[in-house]
């Protein structure tokens, strides 16, 4: 299940993603960070993750920096809550 997932993630990325602009508000993008959570987690708890990431990127959000946390969790990863991509505080 985990690498069918995965695979279907990649291919959206390069049949998809590649070809439209950026419109993910964080890094790593919405479909990088579900593939770590994946990786880290399995199937189930990698995909709640990736869904509960995309539910939060859009026009009302600021995005930055938001790595997958250590620990299974839906939300914001509060570690990083002010910081940009490059780790600087906003």
């Amino acid at each position: 299940m985990r690498r069918l997932l995965m695979k279907g993630i990649r291919f959206y990325q390069r049949a998809f993603s590649a070809f439209s602009p950026a419109h993910c508000r964080y890094y790593p993008t919405c479909s990088n960070y579900t593939l770590e959570a994946i990786e880290r987690f399995g199937a189930v708890k990698g995909s709640l993750m990736g869904m509960a990431r995309i539910l939060r990127c859009h026009p009302l959000v600021k995005g930055g920096f938001d790595p997958v946390p250590a620990h299974f969790s839906l939300r914001r990863n509060p570690q990083y809550k002010e910081e940009d991509h490059r780790g600087k505080k906003r």
